[in-house]
């Protein structure tokens, strides 16, 4: 049970979100991305939270919600989906 949420200020800490979705529930893990090159976050992150009725709940109230400055972005998180070992470039089985 993870919820995203984009739109998030680079200024935003994980205590600062822990904070916001602790009023809907236990918050399990939250994450805030960073990008490898700049080590800046990468404005948007993901609460794992205990309970999913309290997961719902915050969701239905944080989507479109402003926050720090921002109109907050929040779903249930889609799954990731891996990445072709071979994707893009000149490899693979090309005949020329």
């Amino acid at each position: 049970m993870t919820v995203y949420i984009g739109n998030l200020s680079y200024e935003v800490t994980e205590d600062d979100l822990s904070a916001v979705f602790a009023e809907y529930g236990a918050v399990k893990q939250v994450k805030l991305p960073v990008d490898r090159e700049s080590g800046r976050k990468r404005g948007f992150g993901f609460v794992e939270m205990q309970d999913e009725a309290n997961e719902d709940k915050a969701i239905e109230e944080l989507d479109g919600a402003e926050w720090m400055g921002r109109t907050l972005k929040v779903n249930k998180a889609k799954p990731r989906t891996p990445r072709a070992a071979n994707s893009g470039g000149w490899g693979g089985n090309q005949r020329y």
